[in-house]
């Protein structure tokens, strides 16, 4: 220590320094009497947030008669709200709650635990029973948290009348939401293809030995070597993909046959191995149909294409925004109000966002139980049913008319040009959403568990703008 000290040139007794050496963890000042800071984040949110209401929409979803003891449902909420805050993993997220007291206290619990509160792998099930229409519900108790008279409104008004007041702007947009997949390409789509179909392969020779004494020929190391030569070309020619891929459709169609010839051999009424073996090889046989067909007509789109197999629900979205052209995820309709941004629409297709119009318009005024004085909305929006519809129940839209052009004033023109500008509101707000709090990165593998990770994130984003209204920096 004394030569570390001469080294470095250090006296120690001039500074406040702890040692390596530092006392022992039996001798660290007792945990039970740490002081939280009362401006924390954590300790204001979980006197903010309205866990009762919130508590009575999660239990829907769950039996609590039957199983074993559940799991405090304020600890799996502020769980999700804490995972989606700061872009945890589900095992980062429960380990960061068992280290931060301040968490603890938001979820509820009454004195410092330092175990898990509950398996990472349980996340998978709760999305899968909230869904998406939970997280919903509990960004539209933000939004009419503390207007008893407006919720009123709401319930006893079900379907629109003539007289719906007025009030309140607007903004809808769509958007993707990424899956965290891979970038798909034909070539290695049909060589993924190619190594699972020689897995199953294996798997079905294991419980045929007795009637095949020779396992099917597959080529695999040929194969893995053609690919690679392909795969790592920093660059190659339309003709050399054409012709690698050409070459490994040809493997999966050889080993398809094989695994039918094979489960004909297993004599059984259903398939011989695992459903997920049975569901990975539809989606292969799908693949396969869809490849050869594009090749063989040397078209580059079909409909209902896989991107990947692990997730066949996922399509391609021809977004043509500036150097992503092709976005693959869920499709989202979006409406920004008051700072709450909502989805009415969550579609694996892509489809016409001007359709949802209207439905973002309902559920505005089902929640505020008025309609919108004004829509802020793109080109895509300003079609001409979307304009009588807006007509008829007395809704401006940011469209200019059609005709002649009008003569506006110096006012009129900017305020034209100021309610045009804020729409550019909600691409913020989707932005937040995707760089803040990864909208972009779905890392969910099932459709359902997706739809609700989007919900979860939406949610959490939906809490942002609450907590500020309260003066809460969240």
């Amino acid at each position: 220590m004394q030569g570390f000290c001469r080294l470095f040139k250090i006296n120690l007794h001039m500074i406040e320094y702890t040692s390596q050496y530092q006392t022992q963890f039996e001798e660290f000042s007792n945990l039970t009497q740490l002081t939280l800071n009362p401006n924390n984040r954590w300790i204001q949110l979980g006197y903010l947030l309205p866990w009762d209401r919130m508590v009575s929409v999660y239990v829907k979803k769950f039996s609590t008669g039957m199983g074993a003891r559940a799991i405090d449902p304020r600890q799996v909420i502020g769980a999700f709200i804490i995972k989606h805050k700061l872009s945890l993993s589900d095992q980062e997220t429960i380990q960061s709650i068992s280290e931060n007291p301040y968490m603890q206290f938001f979820l509820g619990l009454r004195v410092f635990h330092p175990d898990p509160l509950f398996s990472p792998s349980l996340f998978v099930e709760f999305r899968k029973k909230l869904g998406e229409q939970t997280f919903g519900e509990f960004s539209h108790m933000l939004i009419t948290f503390g207007q008893p008279e407006q919720q009123q409104i709401v319930q006893d008004e079900p379907c629109p009348s003539e007289n719906t007041p007025k009030r309140g702007k607007l903004k809808i947009d769509a958007s993707v939401s990424d899956q965290y997949i891979r970038y798909p390409n034909d070539v290695s789509l049909v060589n993924e293809a190619r190594v699972k179909t020689e897995v199953i392969i294996d798997m079905l020779f294991e419980l045929l030995r007795d009637k095949m004494p020779v396992k099917p020929r597959t080529y695999r190391r040929q194969a893995h070597k053609r690919y690679l030569a392909e795969a790592k070309k920093k660059s190659s020619s339309a003709a050399e993909r054409r012709k690698t891929l050409r070459y490994l459709l040809n493997c999966v169609e050889r080993n398809l046959g094989h695994i039918n010839t094979m489960l004909d051999m297993t004599g059984e009424s259903g398939f011989p191995l695992e459903h997920k073996y049975q569901r990975q090889l539809w989606i292969i046989h799908t693949l396969y149909t869809q490849q050869r067909g594009l090749y063989d007509k040397r078209e580059t789109r079909c409909d209902d294409r896989i991107v990947s197999i692990s997730q066949p629900h996922v399509r391609p979205i021809v977004r043509g925004k500036k150097g992503k052209r092709v976005e693959f995820g869920a499709k989202l309709g979006l409406s920004l109000f008051d700072g709450y941004l909502t989805h009415q629409t969550v579609s694996w297709d892509a489809y016409n966002e001007s359709s949802d119009l209207k439905k973002q318009a309902e559920a505005y005024r089902l929640l505020t139980g008025a309609y919108p004085e004004l829509i802020q909305c793109d080109k895509i929006y300003h079609t001409n049913t979307n304009r009588t519809w807006c007509r008829e129940n007395g809704i401006r839209i940011t469209a200019t008319p059609k005709g002649p052009k009008p003569e506006l004033t110096a006012y009129q023109k900017r305020k034209k040009r100021k309610e045009h500008n804020e729409r550019n509101h909600i691409e913020g707000r989707i932005g937040n959403a995707k760089q803040a709090l990864t909208l972009n990165q779905i890392k969910a593998k099932l459709q359902k568990t997706s739809e609700t990770w989007i919900a979860a994130t939406l949610f959490v984003l939906n809490l942002s703008a609450f907590a500020a209204k309260a003066g809460v920096t969240f």
